[in-house]
């Protein structure tokens, strides 16, 4: 069990769940910056953040989409930890017809592009997915040399990567990019567990996972869906740190629509509460991370 302090990370819309899913999920600026905040509120040190196009609701990877929430998040909370997604953009559907051929769906891009965000706003934290794996019916694609490129661009601009691993082969890809200097170590790294052909949300695949790491790891786990709360209990047992948010699970209790962030951000403060444990403010997760404190 961890005796340390446990981050709380929230995830707060991602670019998956649609809005006919949940009235409750945040669209637009506004609505994204004030979720991260109330998550903070709620106990969240991190938030990790995608945006979305205000009148669809759709993905997007607008770079002044991000640059408002994050603009709006920091004047009102400079400490809270900002952790951008990188992860769009990595996604191919093949053709039925010819598979070398994308269909409609695919939203491949040049992993420069996929971090263009990273090097004008310069968050604190952003994520860098090791996965290329079947995700649902589509394949998502994130090759070593890509992976590369990307991490180039996030070291050039001073921003932190966050591994987000999908499987083990994802942690031996990582672990030579340590080893060639592409990444340093013994790094950031977030387990995720209950993605259909991946990680499958047990504990045995979490304790396999932690092992494989190097000493002095610091790596958090989440679950999908209804797993989300119980890799909550099972991350802090093994030592670990935790996500939640409505990115991951839009459920607060089987059939009860969570109508908030910040209701699943205390709903896992509870559990570690209850289980002994205690949880970082902000300020703890900077320098857990290593990060400069607010206003650096």
């Amino acid at each position: 069990m961890s005796t340390a302090k446990t981050l709380i990370t929230c995830a707060v819309t991602g670019n998956l769940v649609k809005p006919e899913q949940t009235p409750h999920l945040p669209i637009t600026p506004v609505q994204i910056a004030d979720e991260c905040l109330a998550a903070a509120e709620a106990g969240a040190a991190q938030v990790h953040i995608h945006v979305r196009h205000p009148e669809t609701g759709k993905p997007s990877m607008e770079v002044e989409l991000y640059r408002e929430v994050v603009d709006r998040i920091r004047r009102s909370n400079r400490e809270l930890v900002i952790n951008l997604t990188t992860g769009p953009g990595g996604r191919f559907i093949p053709s039925e017809d010819d598979p070398k051929i994308a269909a409609p769906g695919t939203t491949l891009l040049p992993p420069e592009k996929r971090v263009e965000h990273i090097a004008l706003i310069r968050p604190d934290v952003c994520s860098l997915d090791l996965n290329t794996m079947n995700s649902g019916p589509d394949v998502v694609m994130n090759t070593p040399k890509n992976v590369r490129r990307m991490a180039k661009v996030m070291r050039e601009a001073g921003v932190k990567p966050e591994l987000e691993i999908f499987d083990s082969g994802d942690v031996n890809l990582a672990l030579d990019l340590i080893a060639d200097g592409t990444l340093d170590g013994p790094a950031m790294w977030t387990f995720v567990l209950g993605v259909k052909y991946g990680f499958a949300p047990t504990p045995e695949t979490l304790l396999y996972a932690r092992n494989m790491l190097p000493r002095g790891a610091f790596w958090s786990a989440f679950g999908i869906g209804r797993m989300e709360f119980p890799i909550v209990a099972q991350a802090w047992l093994l030592g670990g740190h935790v996500r939640v948010g409505m990115e991951d699970n839009i459920y607060l209790e089987k059939g009860v629509l969570a109508e908030s962030n910040a209701q699943l951000v205390a709903k896992a403060r509870d559990i570690l509460l209850s289980l002994g444990g205690e949880v970082a403010n902000p300020r703890e997760a900077r320098a857990m991370l290593g990060l400069p404190g607010a206003g650096s």
